[in-house]
């Protein structure tokens, strides 16, 4: 248990900080600790969160990171990152097929872990991170932003409003030129299309359907374009069918740009949202095609404060989930993305399966 689980009131009166640590050193960590720095600068945040340490394989890049970043702490290997009382919180900011391997290290060492989308390489790893957060209690939360952001919250108001009458249809994309990514192509590390940026239409999809599996997923149609080199997924396309009739498509792509729109398709008009990886605006539209209502969402400082804020909020009530990604949703998607990988054929290569024997001593497959 690390030091403020649960003890809001302890902490309020301590006037002390939660302290928030970043495993790895990559871009997406300088995104988070951009973020951090700026809560920490801000009126809003700035009485209890705290920028504090990061880890990466070598101290070389630690300390500079540390350096250009202001944090406290620079530690050259993740056992001695996970060994400092005062971490309360750590971001896992690796690729997708050491998520499950490193949060499990943390929480073992009495840390709470926000893990940077896709949550797990696969189920397998999903359900064994999950067991070892269950009774822990300690917060174990997937850090997909778009979960956390107040936007949610106004497509969520416009489609119970009955303002496009009954839901019907639901169409998102998000699509990047990213294949000259190491990272991307590579199957040991969990590459392609899928994890890396399908897993954001995926999500806007079931927030649409109002999350938590509530409506069943009766049937699934999908493709994809392998990556010619090493046959992760390029492109793909996924069509769901929900129980209650409506029909939902998925399509993401690392070799291509989009518009990144999200639409939501009802009998009485429809709603656009753009950019579903971080929504920038909301237009509301009549059968006549004409704009009814525009909704711009909230300045924020990077869009990541949220899952942090979140988090925290989470760590000082003793929960170990958000409330925005519960442990079920992030299982959910998990599992949907390794049925879209197994009817597509795409390359699932034994070595992100080998993770999961490591950690559980017991076969992934």
């Amino acid at each position: 248990m690390s030091r403020f689980n649960g003890k809001r009131a302890e902490f309020e009166a301590s006037g002390e900080k939660i302290n928030v640590a970043i495993l790895g050193a990559g871009r997406i960590a300088h995104t988070m600790a951009d973020t951090l720095t700026q809560m920490a600068e801000g009126s809003l945040y700035s009485s209890w969160i705290h920028p504090y340490a990061v880890a990466a394989r070598d101290i070389t890049r630690a300390q500079a990171f540390a350096d250009q970043w202001h944090f406290d702490k620079a530690y050259g290997s993740y056992e001695e990152l996970t060994a400092d009382p005062d971490v309360d919180l750590v971001y896992i900011a690796t690729p997708h097929s050491l998520h499950a391997e490193q949060a499990i290290l943390c929480m073992k060492a009495g840390k709470n872990v926000l893990v940077e989308k896709s949550f797990t390489a696969n189920a397998a790893q999903a359900r064994a991170l999950l067991d070892a957060a269950d009774g822990s209690g300690l917060l174990c939360t997937e850090a997909i932003w778009t979960r956390y952001m107040p936007s949610r919250a106004i497509v969520d108001r416009i489609v119970d409003s009955g303002a496009i009458g009954e839901l019907r249809s639901i169409s998102a994309n998000l699509c990047y030129p990213v294949s000259g990514k190491a990272r991307m192509s590579d199957p040991a590390m969990a590459g392609g299309a899928l994890l890396d940026v399908g897993v954001y239409p995926l999500n806007f999809i079931d927030m649409v359907m109002g999350g938590h599996g509530e409506v069943p997923v009766e049937r699934v149609e999908t493709s994809m374009t392998p990556y010619a080199p090493t046959g992760v997924d390029a492109q793909n396309s996924t069509t769901l069918y929900y129980a209650n009739g409506v029909m939902a498509v998925s399509t993401s792509s690392m070799l291509a740009c989009s518009d990144r729109a999200g639409c939501i398709w009802g009998d009485k008009g429809y709603v656009v949202c753009r950019n579903i990886n971080n929504i920038e605006a909301i237009d509301v539209y009549g059968a006549d095609h004409a704009v009814a209502e525009h909704y711009d969402v909230p300045a924020q400082l990077t869009g990541y404060e949220y899952q942090v804020a979140a988090a925290a909020n989470a760590i000082l009530d003793g929960r170990e989930e958000c409330a925005e990604m519960p442990h079920a949703d992030s299982l959910r998607i998990v599992e949907l993305m390794d049925e879209l990988r197994r009817i597509k054929e795409a390359v699932q290569p034994q070595e992100i399966l080998l993770v999961i024997d490591a950690m559980t001593g017991q076969d992934a497959v």
